[in-house]
């Protein structure tokens, strides 16, 4: 039968005698105040259970090292770290059913910072909230109020600090492998059990393996953060994983160092210095282990240096000169690889040119005869989006030369369209706009909205080797070749509103693609903000501009298909109203077949016209077809 000293909080006399002395029955032994315990003298068998606070266990624990005391925890309101560290239950007759059945002690290791114990954890900076400590017990929707609150304040916070990590144990190896970085936080744990963000991200882990886990936060932009938040907010505490920016130490020995003060939390207690040193001293205490801390647990004792995905070199100093950027930034191998793809493609080819008259030719010819498949040949042949996507690049980045050869290459890319397009259409005896043609004279913000999604599409199919196959899908969605033909069409029959409606279109597309594949590089981080902002103003510029007519555009098509909708099916006295297409809409011009049971005579026909014209609100030109009912 275990003989228990209990060793309590001199505030918290009468819970004890009332709470806590039933509980232990005839396992008692005596009771010794927290004030009088240093002075106590305990025997070497004695086994001390502690209903202290945080504080005053720290107090005593050079005590409890030096005597060799064995140890055991209550839930003290106060003693919070501690409890989540030795995996304590917040339960008090369960903690006491735990020490009670417990056999023996077990022997832990122990962190220090500095000298200074470490129970659960020590945080560096930023940690962005990982640990969710605060919605302990909370359910539902308040849970993940708590959460995104809490992750969103800390991005305010969002700064970076110069630190330079080292884990060797040879003292002069220390500045030979000094690691520099830039980190926005760090977390500390001695054990996978220690703390909430340990039981979440740290599996194989041990309180006794005499080894820490160091976690180092390094995004390089706040998206990562946001990322990696927002899925740790929603998702489940089970099976998560490190974010990619985080780097992992697991060692016995870390020092860490700046050269201005660092400011961290042992346990939430503040303190600054210019250098920290983390030692684990193994097998310290000896302490019957709280319900939720596994002692047994077989795990590997090698040690881990994850810090490939630190940022070093000239991506740190540049991350410390500055707040953290919205995007991250692309790697030098990125740079190099895409801006060697780019400046290729904006110059201008033999090989460009020829593919830009066969597509405007094979364009023209399936616009002429009404044919979609030949329409979609010649949107993949076409080398359009190329120069246009290197011109993306060079808007983003303020590059004069990437600017200039894009736009001399997308000029000659033009005029040889125009040239080819205006040829065939000289030499086609056809004069009549079909309905191809037509779909590409009236564009609107949907046009707007393909050609952005198209440009996001492209500068990410270039920018990623693995999704270049993609180009030619990109190629059919955005359709850069058919409106030019279409253009060149209406040029060479002189009729100005065709050539102008398609006109548009194409400066639609071109806008469109330019504004998103420039954005789509930004987020991708090849620009800082600060040098893209004056060229993403100018293309927003153009493409508001542009937006006004295809808003016009866009209500105008609204407006026709609310027509179409109320004359579809109608009943009338002669029939039923179907095939319904609105022609124009200003003067009206309206084709519409009407199903009867008889063929209809001129006084039925302008029966017809009146009601069409009474159900639209004006006067309607009608182009009318009979259709008879057997």
């Amino acid at each position: 039968m275990k003989s228990i000293t209990l060793v309590f909080d001199d505030n918290l006399t009468e819970q004890v005698q009332e709470k806590i002395i039933p509980l232990f029955g005839s396992h008692l032994k005596i009771t010794v105040p927290f004030s009088k315990c240093k002075t106590f003298e305990f025997g070497e068998s004695d086994f001390l259970v502690f209903y202290v606070s945080d504080q005053q266990f720290r107090d005593i624990i050079d005590s409890i090292i030096e005597k060799h005391w064995k140890i055991g925890f209550l839930p003290h309101p106060k003693l919070l770290e501690v409890s989540q560290g030795f995996g304590i239950s917040s339960n008090l007759e369960i903690a006491v059913e735990n020490i009670l059945e417990t056999e023996g002690t077990v022997e832990i290791d122990m962190l220090y910072a500095s000298g200074q114990p470490v129970f659960n954890s020590m945080v560096i900076g930023n940690t962005f909230s990982l640990l969710h400590a605060g919605d302990l017990g909370k359910t539902g929707f308040l849970k993940y109020y708590l959460r995104v609150k809490r992750f969103l304040g800390s991005l305010k916070r969002a700064h970076l600090h110069d630190l330079s990590i080292n884990w060797s144990n040879d003292a002069d190896e220390m500045k030979e492998k000094a690691l520099d970085t830039a980190a926005l936080g760090m977390v500390v744990v001695q054990h996978g059990k220690s703390s909430l963000l340990s039981r979440r991200l740290l599996e194989d882990s041990d309180p006794n393996d005499g080894m820490m886990n160091c976690l180092i936060l390094a995004p390089k932009s706040i998206w990562e953060v946001v990322k990696f938040g927002f899925y740790n907010i929603f998702k489940s505490s089970k099976n998560q994983k490190l974010p990619n920016y985080v780097a992992h130490l697991k060692t016995d020995k870390i020092q860490i160092s700046s050269k201005k003060n660092i400011d961290f939390a042992v346990d939430n207690i503040l303190i600054s210095s210019k250098e920290i040193i983390l030692e684990v001293k193994p097998k310290l205490l000896n302490v019957v282990p709280g319900k939720f801390l596994e002692t047994n647990k077989e795990v590997k004792s090698s040690k881990i240096f994850k810090t490939q995905n630190l940022p070093q070199g000239e991506l740190r100093l540049e991350l410390l000169r500055k707040s953290l950027p919205l995007t991250n930034h692309a790697t030098t191998e990125e740079f190099k690889w895409l801006f060697t793809i780019l400046r290729e493609n904006s110059k201008v080819t033999s090989s460009y040119l020829v593919l830009m008259a066969l597509s405007t030719l094979i364009a023209a010819f399936g616009l002429f005869g009404n044919s979609s498949p030949v329409i979609i040949g010649a949107m993949i042949l076409a080398p359009l989006m190329s120069p246009i996507i290197s011109l993306a690049m060079g808007v983003l980045r303020q590059e004069q030369d990437l600017i200039k050869d894009s736009l001399i290459t997308i000029a000659f890319g033009l005029l040889i369209g125009y040239a080819f397009a205006v040829l065939i259409t000289w030499i086609t005896p056809l004069k009549t706009p079909n309905s191809e043609m037509i779909a590409r004279i009236r564009p609107n913000l949907l046009d707007l909205g393909v050609a952005a999604a198209s440009g996001v599409a492209g500068a990410y199919a270039h920018a990623k080797k693995e999704v270049v196959k993609t180009l030619a899908g990109v190629a059919i969605a955005v359709a850069l070749v058919p409106p030019l033909a279409v253009s060149g069409i209406g040029l060479g029959w002189g009729d100005w509103p065709i050539f102008f409606g398609a006109l548009l279109l194409l400066v639609t597309n071109l806008a469109g693609m330019v504004l998103a594949g420039a954005l789509t590089f930004l987020f991708l981080g090849f620009s800082p903000f600060h040098l893209a902002k004056k060229g993403l103003l100018i293309s927003m510029v153009l493409v508001l501009i542009i937006s006004t007519p295809l808003g016009f555009g866009f209500s105008r098509m609204v407006k026709e298909n609310k027509l179409i909708q109320e004359l579809s099916g109608r009943d009338i006295e002669q029939g039923k109203l179907r095939n319904v297409n609105v022609i124009q809409m200003r003067p009206m011009r309206i084709s519409l077949t009407v199903v009867s049971d008889s063929p209809l005579d001129l006084v039925e026909l302008k029966a017809v016209k009146d009601q069409v014209e009474e159900i639209v609100g004006e006067e309607v030109e009608l182009e009318l077809t009979v259709a008879i009912r057997y």
